[in-house]
């Protein structure tokens, strides 16, 4: 996945309208992914997006959003991808990562594990779709670690 000197980038993806649960754990995984160097990929709104970002950015990660239109993206993002592709964002999300933690999760967290898994990238969930390939986590920390080990590898 990732080569000799090369930054890992992990997705974490999840809904927009997230409980306060989502956003506790996307935060601490946002944390755990940042203190380990690696940048974390998100679709730059808010909900696990923003929660996940911010979690980054308090622990000095770098962040990016690939945001669905040409405005801006939540407060914690390093750096703004604006697409202006709606939805198709999703597929450019996946792509730029290595590795993908879906929190929880909506519609549009199922397509963006769908295209995941589809193009061979390893996804691990917590609370999120049971479904064949996503990798079930016990705990935030769990999700981000097991993240960041198949991103290395």
């Amino acid at each position: 996945m990732t080569g000799a000197g090369s930054c890992i980038q992990i997705a974490v993806i999840g809904p927009s309208s997230a409980t306060d649960g989502e956003i506790r754990a996307a935060e601490e995984i946002g944390g755990i992914l940042a203190e380990h160097g690696a940048i974390l990929i998100s679709g730059g709104l808010g909900g696990v997006m923003e929660a996940s970002c911010r979690g980054a950015k308090k622990k000095g990660g770098i962040t990016v959003g690939i945001l669905p239109h040409t405005g801006s993206g939540n407060p914690h993002l390093t750096v703004q991808v604006r697409t202006g592709l709606s939805h198709a964002r999703n597929i450019v999300v996946v792509e730029s990562a290595d590795s993908v933690v879906a929190v929880g999760g909506a519609h549009g967290t199922l397509s963006e594990i769908a295209i995941a898994l589809k193009t061979g990238k390893p996804v691990f969930g917590y609370r999120s779709w049971d479904i064949g390939g996503v990798e079930p986590c016990t705990t935030p920390a769990d999700a981000a670690l097991r993240a960041l080990d198949a991103a290395r590898r």
